[in-house]
């Protein structure tokens, strides 16, 4: 998964903007623990992944994160001996001792799974949406040569990938016993070090050790631009001040108390409403 420009108005914006917008949500997905609220975050990232023309990645981001989530839920419903509504008594279990399910750690796995899959997906529309070029550029100002260090090892992960299936080809190809993973990955590692000193050297030859810092090329920001970054400001007010407010509530122990309140549905609404608004306007974004 690595990023491709594509026309929509996330890809227009301008990396500043689209950092602060996946930041943003990411952020609500860690301040609430009411499904209402998460539930929309969700829809909000599919809908952006619609508006960015990403859906291909959220959904290959999916099939990896939903795992994930189904362990979170089994592993804290599991674990967690808090909470008064028992569903499951298994008994004595070998390392964990008595074991009771109850309802409420089974909820708050359950929000714990919803919430591992918003960063997923906020993490995966960042991956693909947002220019890495671009937001390392924003670093160069502090350190040129650590954006430099930074921008190669980003090029080099997609590298590394082609290695790896490459590498996994060779040796369904091969007869007899395949190799252990750890020949294999030594394989791949080998190549990498041969391929970091060949970079390494090529660069020194053409002086990039010892280049200035570069003039820092000023565009005026654009629709997208401040779209997307009203967008951000508008998620972290609404996410901190409802959160302070107490507008969303929910409480896995020791009893579940999940109610559905209007201040829980106009948080949802709202949230909703400040994702998907700034791509609504698609003027300018073929290029």
């Amino acid at each position: 998964m690595s990023y491709r420009r594509r026309p929509s108005p996330l890809h227009a914006a301008r990396a500043g903007a689209g950092c602060g917008y996946c930041a943003a949500l990411g952020l609500a997905a860690l301040l609430y623990d009411n499904p209402v609220v998460l539930g929309a975050i969700l829809v909000a990232l599919v809908g952006a992944g619609a508006g960015a023309r990403v859906l291909p990645e959220l959904r290959r981001a999916l099939k990896l994160a939903l795992p994930l989530a189904l362990l979170i839920v089994a592993v804290n419903a599991l674990v967690t001996r808090d909470g008064l509504t028992v569903i499951v008594r298994l008994g004595d279990l070998p390392l964990l001792g008595h074991t009771d399910i109850t309802l409420e750690a089974t909820a708050y796995g359950a929000i714990l799974g919803l919430r591992a899959l918003a960063l997923i997906l906020c993490a995966t529309l960042y991956t693909a949406a947002v220019d890495p070029d671009e937001v390392l550029r924003l670093f160069r100002r502090l350190s040129f040569r650590s954006a430099l260090t930074a921008t190669l090892a980003t090029r080099m992960v997609p590298v590394l990938a082609r290695d790896a299936r490459r590498f996994a080809d060779a040796q369904r190809c091969r007869p007899g016993p395949p190799p252990s993973r750890l020949a294999l990955m030594r394989a791949i590692s080998a190549g990498t070090l041969d391929r970091a000193l060949d970079v390494a050297a090529a660069l020194e030859v053409r002086g990039y050790g010892a280049a200035r810092k570069p003039p820092i090329a000023r565009r005026p920001y654009s629709r997208h631009d401040l779209a997307f970054a009203a967008s951000a400001l508008g998620l972290v007010a609404l996410s901190v001040t409802a959160r302070l407010a107490g507008l969303a509530p929910f409480h896995a122990y020791p009893a579940l108390q999940a109610p559905l309140t209007v201040g829980a549905l106009g948080v949802a609404g709202a949230i909703l409403a400040l994702a998907l608004v700034p791509f609504l306007d698609r003027r300018g974004i073929a290029r």
